[in-house]
Parts: C-alpha cells; sequence; structure tokens
C-alpha cells in the first residue's frame, strides 16, 4: 500500500492506496502547529493506524506548504514549527523506513501530470489558486525540481510593474518577506484583498463572489482588475516555461467566471506569434496533492531525495 499525507495548516489528510493508486480510505485530523514533537508523533500515529488496517506497512509520501530544500530542510511559513527541521528525515527515524516529501504544490502538478488531465502531454504546469499560490513543471510526467528545488514556486515573483501602475495597486507585504509578490493578488486571500481595497469595505472573497452575480458594480471592477493581474502572472509563466497544458487547482479554480475569462486575460498580456495552452481543471481536484504526495512515496518520480 502507499500512503499520502497532505499537511496544512490546519488539517492533516492521510489516504492509502492501492499499488494501481485507487483511493482505498482517507481520514483527516487537525495539525498540530505549534509544537515539532507534537506534531511528529501526530503522523507517526497515523501512519501506524494505516499500517494495522493494511496489515502491512505501506511506503510514505508528504505534501506540506514551503520550501524544501536540497538537505531535506522545511521553511515553511504556514507551519512554523517544521521549520530549520528535517521532516522527512525524523519521521523516518520514528517509523524505521523511508519517507518521501515535497512541496504541496508540485505534489499537485506530479499527480495530474502523472495519472489526471494532464497525463497525454509532455510538458505540464500545475496551478493552485486557493488561500496561497503556486505551481509545479513536470516533464514527460516527471517534476522539474531545478537546482533550489523551487522550479514553479511563481507565487513569490513580483506582480508586474505594469499592471501594479495601471490599477494603482498597492504594493502587499507578503509572508516570504517580500513585498508585491504574486501570491498577495490573485490567490483567495488575495482577491479578498483587491476587493476590501477597491470596494472599502471589509468583505472576503465569498462576499465577493456574491457581489459579482449581483451585478455590483465595485465587484466587477475588482473582477476585472484581479483578471488583469491574473493574466499577467500567467502570461509570464507561459513564456518561461511554454507549458502543453495549464492544470488549476484551489478554489479559484472552482469559479466559473475566472475561468472562462482567463485565456483572453492572459491572451493580452502575450505578444503576437504566442498560442496559449491549453486551461483545464484538475482532475482530481482537492485530492491531487495527497495522490501525488503517495506517488512520491511510490518512487513514481526519480526527481525527489529519500531521506531514510
Amino acid at each position: 500500500m502507499y500512503y499520502g499525507l497532505d499537511i496544512g495548516g490546519t488539517k492533516i489528510e492521510l489516504a492509502i492506496f492501492d499499488t494501481q493508486l485507487q483511493l482505498q480510505d482517507k481520514w483527516r485530523l487537525s495539525t498540530p502547529r505549534q509544537d515539532y514533537a507534537a506534531f511528529m508523533a501526530a503522523l507517526a500515529e497515523q501512519i501506524e493506524k494505516a499500517d494495522k488496517l493494511c496489515g502491512e506497512r505501506g511506503t510514505v509520501g508528504i505534501a506540506l506548504p514551503g520550501v524544501i530544500k536540497a538537505d531535506g530542510t522545511v521553511i515553511s511559513s504556514n507551519l512554523p514549527c517544521l521549520n530549520q527541521h528535517r521532516v522527512a528525515h525524523d519521521l523516518a527515524q520514528l517509523l524505521d523506513r523511508t519517507v518521501a516529501i515535497g512541496n504541496d504544490c508540485r505534489c499537485f502538478a506530479l499527480s495530474e501530470a502523472a495519472l489526471g488531465v494532464g497525463k497525454d502531454y509532455s510538458r505540464v504546469l500545475g496551478i493552485i489558486l486557493g488561500t496561497g499560490t503556486g505551481g509545479g513543471l513536470c516533464i514527460e510526467g516527471k517534476l522539474y525540481l531545478g537546482a533550489n528545488r523551487l522550479a514553479g514556486e511563481f507565487g513569490h515573483q513580483a506582480v508586474s510593474a505594469r499592471v501594479v501602475q495601471k490599477h494603482r495597486l498597492a504594493l502587499y507585504q507578503c509572508g516570504c518577506g517580500l513585498v508585491g509578490c504574486c501570491e498577495t493578488y490573485v490567490s483567495g486571500t488575495g482577491l479578498g484583498r483587491l476587493y476590501r481595497d477597491i470596494a472599502g469595505q471589509n468583505g472576503d472573497t465569498f462576499e465577493w463572489l456574491c457581489a459579482l452575480r449581483r451585478q455590483d458594480p465595485m465587484a466587477i471592477l475588482t473582477f476585472t482588475t484581479y483578471m488583469d493581474v491574473l493574466g499577467s502572472v500567467m502570461a509570464s509563466q507561459i513564456l518561461a516555461t511554454d507549458p502543453d497544458i495549464i492544470v488549476l487547482g484551489g478554489g479559484l479554480s472552482e469559479v466559473d467566471e475566472i475561468l472562462a475569462a482567463l485565456p483572453a486575460a492572459t491572451q493580452a498580456h502575450l505578444f503576437d506569434g504566442v498560442s496559449l495552452p491549453q486551461f483545464k481543471v484538475a482532475e482530481f481536484g482537492s485530492a491531487s496533492g495527497v495522490r501525488g504526495a503517495a506517488l512520491l512515496g511510490h518512487g513514481l518520480d526519480a526527481g525527489i531525495s529519500y531521506e531514510a
């Protein structure tokens, strides 16, 4: 059996897959956020629970938000208790087995490239538009990571100065320590922030969407601004990676208005002669991250180092 663990800021999901990567069981628990020892103990307990259910010791792959450096050290703004710890290495010691680890957005991309809507394409760019924003690039079904294991980490590239100037946007402080990162505008959190700034009132992304569908002028203006920013971000990724397909996940990928407007918004930031790749919604939806983690543990992706 292959176990995938998708670790978020509030919830941990563990899923069990068979040898054909078909889901057999899954459950969630709250993420211990403040104490590293408690976090590790919770992971070990859930994996041992899975072993008992399966009657065997399954392989383990972990997807988590943040940067996993080449030595396995984690940097995560969402889970500061993990910072500077070698999570996969330490868990491997607790469990006495190999553990694989990867960034959650990259695991999402791997899942869709290997098994989902991207499986018939050579170059697959996976992009998550959720509470945060990030992505991953897969070539021939394998993750491309780069020297710092950061390929696809576009959320912390700077937003276009042309777009900032056109819409007179404020420069937002990002949790990574930089200012004006794409994530602070195109994530769900960023969209809510844009709506509050433009409308001059408190409101989150859900309230913005309700107002948009009522044809509220401020919500429409927010939408126009957001799509211009998002289109510029997508165009930059196309010029950088030239993918055959862009696979979208996260809560904003489920907003029909965004999906319908995305091709034209992206094309507006590309020069003549550049063809758009296909945009598709992830086949496995929110389950792609945990499935990608299981793929790491399964050993199908040679680009990830395993900690023993």
